[in-house]
Formats: C-alpha cells, sequence, structure tokens
C-alpha cells in the first residue's frame, strides 16, 4: 500500500544515538552491508531515539527494546552474510524473513522487506519486496513506519516524524483496513497511545478500533494478555482502561469488564488480566 502523501527522499537526521555507533552494531552493520546491499534501522528503535527514548529504558517491555533492522536482501543471504562475518544467525521467523544476529548478549531482528500478499486478521501472508515504502506501508501506525539509514538520514514516507512531535498517533493509510490486516493492532493502538499520544484522539482510529472489537476473540489468548500486560506499563493505564471500555472492546477479551467501576479500572486489569475469553 502506497499513500498518495508518502515521501520519497529521507526527511530528518537522527541525532547521535549510543547503540547506533555500538561495536556489536557497526559489526553487524558491516556484515549485511558487504556485498553492496542497503540497510536500515526501523520501527521502534528510530520512534524512540526522535521521542528521545533509549531503547533499554524502564518501560522496555512497553516500548521497544531492540535495534531491528531491515534490508532488500533474502533471509538466506543475510544468514550467510552473518556467517561470514561469524556473527551468530538465529532463523527466529525465516517464513516471514526475520534473522535474530547475536553477539555476546546483543540481539538484532534483520528482515527482509516484505509486502502482505493475504491478511486473515492473526497472521500475514508475505512475499518479498525490494520497495521500502511498500514495507513501510504494512506496518500499523504512522510512528513505527519510520526507517534510517546507518549515517542517520531518516525516511518518514508516512508522516510519521510531525505524527510523533504532536503527539498524533494514527495508522498508516485506513484505519480499519490496518487493524483487519492483524486485529491484535487494534490494542496496540491503545497502547502507543498511552506511551506517546496526547489528546484528543485520532477519530477515524477509534471509531475502527469500536467496529472491529467484536474480532478480538479470534486471536490467541497469549497475545491478546501479553498486550494487556504492555498497556499496564505505561504511565496512565487507568486512562486507557476508560477510553477501551467505552469504546467496547473489554467486552470482547475480559469477563465480568462491564461490573467493573472506572476508578477501579487498573487494579482490576492487574489482577484479572489472565482472564481472556
Amino acid at each position: 500500500m502506497v499513500s498518495l502523501n508518502a515521501s520519497f527522499g529521507p526527511t530528518g537526521k537522527l541525532s547521535p544515538q549510543p547503540w547506533l555507533r555500538a561495536p556489536e552494531t557497526l559489526a553487524v552493520l558491516s556484515a549485511l552491508t558487504a556485498k553492496g546491499a542497503e540497510v536500515r534501522f526501523v520501527g521502534g528503535c528510530v520512534r524512540d531515539a526522535l521521542a528521545n527514548r533509549p531503547p533499554q529504558d524502564t518501560l522496555s517491555r512497553a516500548i521497544s527494546g531492540d535495534v531491528d533492522l531491515a534490508t532488500p536482501d533474502l533471509p538466506e543471504t543475510i544468514v550467510a552474510l552473518l556467517q561470514d562475518a561469524g556473527i551468530k544467525a538465529i532463523p527466529t521467523g525465516i517464513q516471514h524473513g526475520t534473522i535474530t544476529a547475536q553477539i555476546g548478549d546483543k540481539k538484532f531482528e534483520i528482515t527482509t522487506l516484505r509486502h502482505d500478499v493475504e491478511t486473515d486478521g492473526r497472521r500475514a501472508t508475505v512475499a518479498f519486496t525490494d520497495d521500502w515504502i511498500a514495507d513501510a506501508g504494512r506496518r500499523d501506525l504512522t510512528i513505527n513506519a519510520l526507517s534510517a539509514t546507518p549515517d542517520g538520514d531518516i525516511y518518514d514516507h508516512y508522516e510519521g516524524i510531525s505524527d510523533l512531535a504532536h503527539g498524533r498517533i494514527r495508522f498508516v493509510g485506513i484505519a480499519g483496513e490496518r487493524i483487519t490486516e492483524d486485529v491484535l493492532r487494534l490494542l496496540r493502538f491503545f497502547r502507543f497511545y498511552g506511551l506517546f499520544g496526547r489528546p484528543p484522539p485520532d477519530q477515524d482510529a477509534l471509531a475502527a478500533c469500536r467496529t472491529h472489537a467484536d474480532k478480538l476473540p479470534g486471536l490467541s489468548g497469549e497475545r491478546i494478555r501479553d498486550e494487556i500486560f504492555k498497556i499496564l506499563l505505561v504511565s496512565d493505564p487507568a486512562e486507557l482502561a476508560v477510553m477501551m471500555r467505552g469504546l467496547g472492546v473489554f467486552e470482547h477479551i475480559l469477563k465480568e469488564a462491564g461490573d467493573v467501576g472506572q476508578l477501579r479500572m487498573t487494579a482490576w486489569l492487574e489482577t484479572r488480566a489472565i482472564k481472556i475469553a
């Protein structure tokens, strides 16, 4: 999916980041670019750097604790390049194009550029591509669709920098389409709103969340539980709980939600979140 408003060139510059020049990062970059392929940092590490949040902070489980990269190279090429450089390559999600590089206790998730071929609301069937904008277009939120070169040039195809600066949490493209591709994105919207958002929330996103909340029971209990636990780590989960309850989200995933008062919602979630419908 390519937006008519998508930007094609670099639109900003990352400030110096410790992880950007860490020896482990440089070793992985050297391996991946050994034959001339373009490599960029993607997703959370770029977003968190722009928000002045380190990849490892007290909310790392709710934000992002990893440095992720993307490349047009195919998974088997990524494995070969890493092994040639003496770096451990773990096929953590090879069918989806993802390889994990490990140096000591540092891990880097490296993914081949992709576009969705088929989605069922849980997992996507993907095809590999060399199109960076197509790869960005399959991501959930504009603030998560950012990428940056090793030199720090930021590619922002969907106005994620502006959205992050203004506390706007928006889906890439049409909100309902992004949610139906993977319904867990509905819960992720609330988590990232709690982390980076400022009122008022995006009305298109809220409308889509209300419309598609009844699809949440189709997800595994484990995926829902893990996302709820991450939501509980944001600074004000009670605010999110009120919003989610008002949109009818809880009635589809948590038992007895309708009997819980707003002021008790946070404590209730902490003790009952494991009860997945």
